[in-house]
């Protein structure tokens, strides 16, 4: 049954929450309110049928056999990790390069997930693998599993020539469930960071010690070689394999903007010297130091964004000049690094549209030129082999082209020869794009700033037409425009409008545009959010009964925002594995990490976070929209606590909401394409119900 509920709003300076104890994550209690909401939310959204079509739409999509295998290149093999619907958690298989790169692999299955949990009894989720490259050969692997999902998880060596996990009692790696991870040096050695028990872990809950662990040690006794203080974010180690630059490198995150990075050299960790906003990486003896902030070295200032090179060595024997290889401006910024044997391939995105640029040392200075020029929509680019070959694999798609895999070269750019691809595989179309068309649009904010968004939707917009909004607006994160197949078949395919807004505090125009939304200035991507829904009313593409909102994580808080603050602007809202609480975000999960993003609410930072915390801004005098919150039991990253509690104050004052807790799934909200199809199932149908039905040429069935 569900609790008797009374008006019980948490106080809005924070001193009181009545709800504490839907914090409890498996309390009985908790769980038998979750199962409760659960079915209540299902018996509501499923009633029409809707759902159970969308279900299998998507589910048909997910599983599909025409995808894009997507693979990452390791001697003569490639490999990949697939699921459908014959292995709903998966297989990590591998078929010959020249086979795949021909179209035609036969793909040799290495591991079964779903096998692998019938045996043990498990509800393992795949995580990755990283191999030991040992004279040319790939004899071993470290394989990630987590329980559900969630963030933590194991790590098991795996004999890739006998086809088993190396046992324990045998000598073989094994880490316990934690968040952390292995890299090999060696066939006998890996770095490590996880949970070594006491004093281990920094306050945000993450390792703070990174170590040597050799075969054969207990964990607990591997070396340590660095250690980053409690209040750091994280510590993380690693060991590169590059031939004749094997060297072990040590992060210490300080907080989510700042860092320090080591190079371990005698055994003691050197400081890469430049400014804790910078980021640093290194390929053979070329140092990469991308600065967050403007930076002012040798009398030069370098703007925040840039990309500069310079000899590793030489910086670590105190010399410093540095190259700038890109400085962006007010329309273009970097987004994306690659690195091939001879190259840098820049992603650069203008106004939010990808172009690429190869950059390359000619023996006495660095050129660069743009490639791939004849690739259309958003472009991203991995090596194939980094350390002997110029080869990239680019995927492009857009929102209305499905994704195609070429195969790049950049191996003609250095003479003149320029860039060459060729096209491997194309995915089919999900959903029919007649009549449908993308336009790109800016909306006009609070403070006059120009916010860029995708339209798409019908050709000619009806004010009348169903509109879904999604934004994210944080952590530096770019929205591209992408194919989103799902959303394509649920949505738009039945008459409905989505719209893409890059609002700020994600990264779309850099380092600024983030910290144009920092801590107390986070208000500014609420403002942007509300300026874009405020357009599309004013350009007639919706209006508000007809205009929904929808976001995750840090865009979950973004839409709390918009019911807390903008309720009038929607007819309903989806918020998916949510922060809301901003009074206790520090204490619960990872939150302690993300101070720098928000601040700090156990100090003078209240004053303004109490300001766009959904929790502390609720009002039993305000109509709020129709609200679908969702989250997972899993998610060990954002603590379902948040959305819990949002729907118990909400359900309190007698409002519109209804929840849905995964019980797997993690941060992700589920784990495999039948959860995924059921999560997104019951938001779209959530969505269709409450602003798509009866809108004039929209389907109904």
């Amino acid at each position: 049954m569900r609790e008797n509920l009374r008006p019980a709003l948490p106080a809005n300076d924070g001193s009181s929450d009545p709800w504490l104890w839907l914090e409890e994550i498996e309390s009985p209690r908790a769980l038998d309110w979750v199962r409760e909401h659960n079915r209540s939310s299902e018996q509501e959204i499923d009633a029409d049928g809707l759902s159970d079509i969308f279900a299998a739409q998507v589910k048909e999509i997910l599983d599909s056999s025409e995808r894009i295998p997507h693979v990452v290149k390791r001697g003569e093999y490639a490999y990949n990790f697939w699921q459908d619907e014959a292995h709903p958690k998966g297989i990590w298989r591998r078929a010959p390069f020249s086979e795949y790169a021909a179209g035609n692999p036969t793909w040799d299955v290495l591991l079964d997930v779903d096998a692998l949990n019938r045996e043990e009894g498990e509800d393992w989720v795949w995580h990755g693998a990283s191999l030991l490259r040992e004279n040319g050969t790939y004899p071993l692997a470290l394989i990630s599993l987590s329980h559900g999902g969630s963030d933590a998880d194991v790590t098991r060596e795996f004999d890739l020539v006998a086809r088993r996990f190396v046992p324990e009692s045998e000598g073989g790696f094994f880490r316990p469930a934690a968040k952390g991870e292995l890299s090999w040096i060696d066939r006998d050695s890996v770095t490590v960071y996880t949970d070594f028990g006491p004093d281990s872990l920094t306050l945000s809950g993450y390792a703070r010690q990174g170590r040597i662990w050799r075969r054969g040690q207990a964990l607990t006794d591997a070396e340590m070689v660095a250690q980053a203080g409690e209040d750091d974010n994280a510590l993380a180690i690693w060991h590169e394999q590059t031939p004749g630059y094997e060297r072990t490198w040590v992060n210490v995150s300080h907080t989510f903007y700042t860092s320090t990075t080591y190079l371990l050299r005698d055994g003691a960790p050197q400081r890469i010297d430049v400014p804790d906003h910078a980021q640093v990486s290194a390929f053979r003896d070329t140092l990469l130091i991308l600065p967050r902030k403007d930076w002012e070295l040798n009398g030069t200032t370098y703007l925040a964004g840039s990309l500069l090179a310079t000899s590793l060595t030489a910086y670590l024997a105190g010399e410093r000049e540095v190259q700038p290889l890109f400085t962006p401006d007010s329309a273009r910024v970097l987004q994306d690094l690659c690195v091939t044997a001879n190259y840098l391939l820049l992603t650069l995105s203008e106004h939010v549209n990808t172009r690429l640029h190869a950059v390359w040392h000619d023996g006495e200075d660095w050129v660069q030129a743009p490639v791939f020029t004849k690739l259309t929509g958003t472009v991203s680019a991995r090596a194939v082999d980094r350390e002997v070959s110029d080869e990239v694999w680019l995927t492009a798609a857009g929102f209305l082209s499905p994704a195609s895999l070429y195969l790049g070269d950049l191996g003609g750019v250095s003479s003149g020869e320029g860039s060459s691809q060729r096209l491997l595989r194309s995915e089919p179309s999900h959903f029919s794009a007649d009549g449908l068309r993308v336009e790109q649009h800016f909306a006009l904010s609070d403070d006059g700033t120009r916010i860029p968004y995708y339209q798409v939707g019908p050709e000619n917009p009806h004010p009348e037409a169903p509109t879904l909004l999604y934004g994210y607006g944080g952590f530096e994160v770019s929205l591209q425009p992408a194919y989103y197949a799902s959303i394509g078949k649920t949505w738009c395919e039945r008459g409905g409008t989505f719209v893409l807004a890059n609002i700020r505090g994600g990264g779309e125009y850099g380092p600024r545009w983030h910290q144009a939304a920092l801590r107390e200035k986070r208000p500014r991507a609420y403002e942007d959010f509300a300026a874009v829904a405020k357009d599309l009313i004013a350009r007639g593409v919706t209006q508000p009964s007809r205009l929904a909102c929808q976001g995750g994580s840090n865009g979950g808080l973004l839409t709390g925002n918009m019911l807390a603050s903008y309720p009038e602007l929607f007819g309903a809202i989806v918020i998916q594995v949510p922060l809301i609480d901003m009074k206790r975000y520090t204490k619960l999960l990872a939150g302690y990490s993300w101070m720098a993003e928000y601040g700090d609410p156990e100090g003078e930072d209240w004053d303004y976070l109490r300001n766009y915390s959904p929790y502390h801004l609720l009002d039993e005098a305000t109509e709020y929209p129709p609200t679908l919150v969702t989250t997972s039991t899993r998610d060990d990253r954002v603590h379902p606590g948040h959305a819990r509690k949002l729907v118990a104050a909400l359900e309190s004052i007698g409002k519109n909401v209804r929840l849905w807790e995964n019980v797997e799934g993690g941060h992700g909200g589920a784990a495999d394409n039948a959860q995924r199809a059921r999560m997104t199932a019951l938001m779209m149908a959530f969505l269709w119900q409450q602003v798509g039905a009866g809108a004039p040429g929209s389907a109904t069935e």
